[in-house]
């Protein structure tokens, strides 16, 4: 197992979030079968890794029942793995070959409207608001999130250099450590403008002179739980229900679309490695115009 988990990280270069579930599902999966008395994993059989399945969707007493999804994410972890013993000729065979992941339901992305994400945005800078270090702080953090489109993680990850304001553009290092260009839009970059200016030294001066974009009280870098809870407090200023830290990203994605933006445009800009994966978002805008004309045509409804 840590050998595998050191081809991922090496190798295939996986993100550290990445890296931490897959090595959680193992560890689960390693107490399964040593719980069944299997010591090397040549001893495995297809018996094990089933019972290891069934297990996860049926929870126990230290777990709950999983979901379709993440017992699938769990099924793919223990599938390369026993791929990598084989190719490492660590096993003979591969007891995971023909154990297929669940096929999770297929859930539209979740998106808010222009009208809810601009109250989320003004609220986002909270009672202070621009007055204070943190409100200027915490509006160009969702500013951001909503005028880029990048995962909360990226946002975190970015480091003042990474920025190009006159152009208005950033650097951001994606999943696997890709790096792509993504355009911040006027509103995005006049707030981080005027955090950079009026907020961001105060707040560095309580550090170390972290190069990091967004800072946190004692002026390091915010982490991925403190941008969540950014999130989380302005959408109960703004009186929105089950607003996620991919909220911005899907509304991102789906107004671009309702805009006319062509799939391939959004893909790149979101970083996605196929198409497939943006592909999703117009299923998203079909439904809204299904809605808007069953709701609006005089002939809709029988």
């Amino acid at each position: 197992m840590a050998a595998y988990l050191g081809h991922l990280a090496v190798e295939r270069g996986l993100a550290a979030n990445t890296l931490s579930s897959y090595r959680r599902d193992l560890r689960r999966y390693l107490a399964v079968l040593t719980a069944r008395g299997r010591t090397a994993i040549d001893q495995v059989s297809e018996d094990d890794v089933r019972a290891f399945l069934v297990g996860l969707r049926e929870g126990d007493a230290d777990h709950p029942p999983l979901s379709a999804g993440s017992a699938a994410r769990a099924v793919v972890a223990v599938r390369g793995l026993h791929r990598f013993a084989l190719r490492e000729g660590l096993a003979s065979a591969d007891p995971a070959r023909d154990v297929r992941p669940p096929t999770p339901p297929r859930r539209l992305p979740k998106a808010i409207s222009v009208d809810d994400v601009e109250r989320l945005l003004a609220a986002a800078a909270g009672p202070g608001g621009d007055a204070t270090a943190r409100g200027l702080r915490d509006r160009a953090l969702l500013e951001l999130l909503y005028g880029s489109g990048v995962r909360i993680s990226e946002a975190v990850g970015l480091d003042v250099d990474d920025l190009d304001l006159d152009e208005g553009f950033a650097r951001v290092r994606g999943k696997g450590g890709k790096t792509r260009v993504v355009p911040m839009g006027d509103y995005a970059r006049r707030a981080v403008e005027a955090y950079l200016v009026r907020a961001r030294p105060e707040l560095s001066a309580a550090g170390r002179g972290s190069p990091a974009l967004f800072l946190n009280a004692r002026g390091g870098r915010l982490s991925r739980q403190g941008a969540w809870m950014v999130l989380r407090a302005a959408a109960e200023r703004a009186d929105l229900k089950d607003v996620s830290p991919h909220t911005l990203r899907h509304s991102f994605a789906t107004h671009l679309l309702d805009g006319g933006a062509d799939v391939r445009v959004v893909q790149e800009l979101l970083g996605h490695a196929s198409v497939t994966t943006t592909q999703v978002y117009t299923l998203v805008t079909v439904q809204m115009l299904r809605e808007v004309y069953a709701t609006s045509h005089p002939r809709a409804r029988g």
